[in-house]
């Protein structure tokens, strides 16, 4: 007696089922980084820039302290490395802080940009 396998029915004219298309697996693209600079002036304390880094940013005392120097010895510093938009809202909050109440000649927040890493 034939074996059920042997008693199927082979077809010539079937081709093989086709196989996907192999193409190298292509990595996401990573986004553009920038860097959100504060600029450095008089009507700020250092107090000021440290408590700012530390709600807007997270920055424990210390690292605020030793970016508040940078600020302060270089003219500017980069608070923060991200996304575009990101650093466009970083750079919004930094615009929004309001003024150093230590200090009468200070009218306003500090000034901050952002720039391509």
């Amino acid at each position: 007696m034939p074996s059920a396998a042997s008693a199927m029915p082979v077809a010539d004219d079937v081709e093989p089922a086709a196989t996907p298309a192999t193409t190298p697996r292509s990595r996401p693209r990573r986004q553009p980084r920038y860097h959100v600079v504060l600029w450095n002036d008089n009507d700020h304390t250092y107090e000021y820039v440290i408590a700012m880094l530390k709600q807007l940013f997270g920055h424990p005392p210390e690292r605020g302290f030793q970016l508040a120097k940078e600020v302060d010895r270089k003219g500017k510093a980069i608070v923060l490395t991200t996304t575009k938009e990101h650093a466009e809202l970083k750079r919004d909050q930094i615009h929004a802080f309001g003024a150093d109440t230590r200090l009468a000649r200070s009218k306003g927040a500090m000034s901050a940009s952002i720039e391509a890493e």
